[in-house]
């Protein structure tokens, strides 16, 4: 059955609420929307619209401007297999390349055409009848409908301002590292950065640059590993060129090496005291001080936290203009920022490179499912899915890294390229059975999810530390407690014994158990 049949075969049900239907609807078009859009054509799908509150593609790549913006996963790694990009500059790239190789694969398989810009989804409701679900844009009478919804909106989509008293007191300047404000000039300013992790050591090079001062206020330090970021040569891009295959074989060669650290830093092993050793001796290399040393040691196990790739953020700590602060941060006053000890730290500036609101506990837009059920709702104790990408009763939604998706070791867009072909998969069999719902079958979820938990509970992201892995209370909705060959291997197939499947004929559903 082709595109337009297929979706013509359901839009008797649903055309009085006056909006359109489509086979698929997109929510965000950053690297997991631009995935999810580009298999879909390959498999012949092309009924599909992508939702962008935006005005440009991108996602995170897009908002994360900041100086020194990068990624700490190998450029041949941090890439679909199915886009490759030969052109690398470095071993690892910065956030302008990223965003131009997201731009690139747009502009290569025609997507363009297919984002509604502007479009800020504010929630969806699953119309149990018609099999469909209603999307919801901000601003817009009509609702758009879709037999199937994949929910790419990304977990670093919503920038988090940290809950500390005094914050709306300030009168300086006050910049989001995911907000970066570019026509604010650093010249001569005393800066105060608040964070010490991913963002904050590659932002704090560039302030001391600039800035008449810096001052780091610290909460707990960071295992802190090399990164060594090599240029590619011309020779080296003209051979990924002309042998796709070489490309594909120093591909697979990061992969392995990376998926080998998942023994020192995914688990507490001899081989995580190898990690710390890397990184002590990292420490003693580039900082003499013994003081500023030990407050720079973490007291948790490497891997507890996510692991700091750099070499630039010690030196620009011992910068004459930077000083680190290790207090704790008892209140933002109207000048600047007050410690414990009773000092107020002025600051013509303070950057917050505090990350996102990650939602551990919540549903990133509204969703309502069968029988009115509401997704944070469920969520409110901790987020869970059927193998991170799927919710019992709401059918036909995917998500995209989605609970306890998340890799300490590899790169996240292996993670993700496994559940972009998986929900294809599903979506195709949607389409090609004329399916009403595939929904998933509750005692398969709990029964993943209580094995999830039970080997989380062996890792070292749950072995004392705070992260933003974990919610308030412990329970970790982020991480996935394997190797990346594992996550990837359980994706393979679609089930479809783990699901309700219902076609469009069919007028009894099968009912769903209440939440407890």
């Amino acid at each position: 059955m082709d595109t337009a049949s297929r979706s013509n075969s359901i839009r008797g049900d649903s055309r009085t609420t006056g909006g359109r239907t489509v086979d698929v609807a997109i929510i965000g078009g950053g690297f997991a929307g631009i995935g999810a859009a580009i298999r879909l054509q390959q498999k012949g799908i092309s009924d599909f619209a992508i939702f962008e509150r935006g005005t440009a593609i991108g996602g995170t790549w897009r908002d994360n401007t900041y100086p020194g913006a990068a990624c700490d996963i190998p450029s041949r790694l941090y890439s679909y297999s199915f886009a490759p990009n030969p052109n690398w500059s470095h071993t690892y790239s910065g956030s302008s390349e990223i965003l131009g190789y997201i731009e690139s694969m747009a502009a290569r398989f025609g997507l363009h055409r297919h984002f509604r810009f502007g479009h800020n989804v504010t929630g969806i409701a699953f119309d149990e009848d018609a099999g469909v679900w209603d999307v919801t844009i901000e601003g817009r009478h009509e609702t758009v409908r879709a037999r199937a919804v994949v929910l790419a909106s990304g977990p670093l989509a919503n920038a988090g301002l940290p809950n500390i008293p005094g914050i709306e007191d300030y009168r300086g300047h006050k910049i989001h590292s995911a907000r970066w404000d570019h026509d604010y000039d650093f010249t001569g300013k005393k800066v105060a950065v608040i964070g010490t992790g991913a963002s904050a050591v590659q932002i704090i090079p560039e302030l001391v640059e600039q800035a008449a001062s810096v001052k780091v206020f610290q909460r707990t330090p960071g295992w802190v590993l090399p990164r060594i970021n090599r240029r590619t040569t011309p020779l080296t891009k003209q051979l990924y060129r002309r042998v796709p295959a070489a490309a594909s074989l120093s591909r697979l060669a990061w992969f392995y090496g990376h998926e080998s650290v998942a023994l020192g830093v995914v688990w507490n092993t001899p081989l995580t005291r190898v990690v710390e050793l890397v990184g002590r001796a990292q420490l003693r290399r580039q900082v003499r001080d013994p003081w500023l040393r030990r407050q720079l040691t973490p007291d948790f196990r490497a891997g507890c936290k996510r692991l700091l790739m750099t070499d630039e953020y010690y030196p620009a700590l011992q910068r004459d203009n930077c000083k680190l602060i290790t207090w704790p941060i008892a209140r933002i006053a109207e000048h600047g920022i007050r410690t414990a000890e009773g000092i107020e730290h002025q600051a013509d500036c303070i950057v917050f490179a505090t990350g996102f609101d990650v939602s551990k506990t919540g549903s990133p837009i509204p969703v309502v499912g069968r029988d009115g059920r509401v997704l944070a709702e469920e969520w409110r104790h901790g987020a869970y899915a059927y193998k991170s990408i799927a919710v019992s009763g709401y059918p036909n939604l995917f998500l995209t890294f989605g609970p306890n998706s998340g890799p300490g070791h590899n790169s996240a867009l292996v993670y993700m390229e496994a559940q972009i072909d998986y929900l294809v998969h599903a979506i195709g069999i949607i389409l090609d059975r004329n399916l009403r719902m595939l929904d998933v079958r509750r005692d398969r979820q709990d029964r993943y999810n209580a094995a999830i938990q039970r080997r989380l509970g062996s890792t070292t992201w749950n072995s004392g530390c705070r992260s933003w892995y974990l919610t308030e209370d412990g329970f970790n909705a982020t991480m996935y407690p394997g190797f990346a060959t594992q996550y990837v291997g359980q994706l393979r197939t679609v089930h479809l014994d783990d699901y309700h499947v219902v076609p469009v004929s069919a007028r009894t559903k099968p009912r769903i158990a209440a939440v407890s």
